[in-house]
């Protein structure tokens, strides 16, 4: 079964208000930056984590906000399917690292990084809602399944959080079975 009749269904239920600009197939951009595991500050390089498997990005607009809170807790729940699939999971915010580290404890429950996503990443991905919460730059949010190669396997968006990991996960399976 193709992936994009494993997911139209979904899409219908849950047409999202804004179309990821990253389509499959494109290119996902390289970067670096700083994140956190388990409370413990890291450098995170995109083509390093490539090369061990499939990588859902996934970017949520703050740390320590309910639906942002939820997110994490679910892909933590749902991590060890991922990695059954071959994939690994990093949340991405335009949080600073010394906000994601306890956001990493708590919320990841410290079974996934999540990273400081820096203007030039925002850009790159085209997730910036171009507004603030409480002083802070948010994210639109959005989950990217990026094969090996690089390129984008899957994107969605959608405000609502509810959606991303069963729609990643499913992804990502479709993607193992090509």
């Amino acid at each position: 079964m193709r992936l994009s009749m494993l997911i139209a269904p979904l899409a219908i239920v849950a047409a999202p208000p804004a179309a990821a600009q990253l389509a499959p197939g494109d290119a996902a951009p390289d970067f670096t930056t700083q994140g956190a595991l388990a409370g413990q500050e890291f450098t995170l390089h995109l083509a390093e984590k490539l090369k061990q498997g499939p990588v859902i990005l996934y970017f949520f607009p703050a740390a320590f906000t309910p639906g942002c809170n939820a997110e994490a807790a679910a892909f933590a729940d749902a991590v060890d399917d991922f990695r059954a699939a071959g994939a690994s999971v990093i949340g991405m915010s335009a949080d600073g690292v010394e906000q994601l580290k306890p956001f990493s404890q708590q919320h990841c429950a410290g079974k996934f990084p999540v990273a400081s996503a820096t203007p030039a990443i925002i850009s790159g991905y085209d997730v910036s809602l171009g507004r603030q919460y409480q002083g802070r730059n948010i994210t639109s949010r959005t989950s990217y399944v990026i094969g090996q190669d690089g390129k984008v396997a899957y994107a969605f968006t959608d405000s609502n959080p509810a959606r991303h990991v069963a729609n990643t996960l499913a992804a990502v399976r479709e993607l193992a079975a090509e």
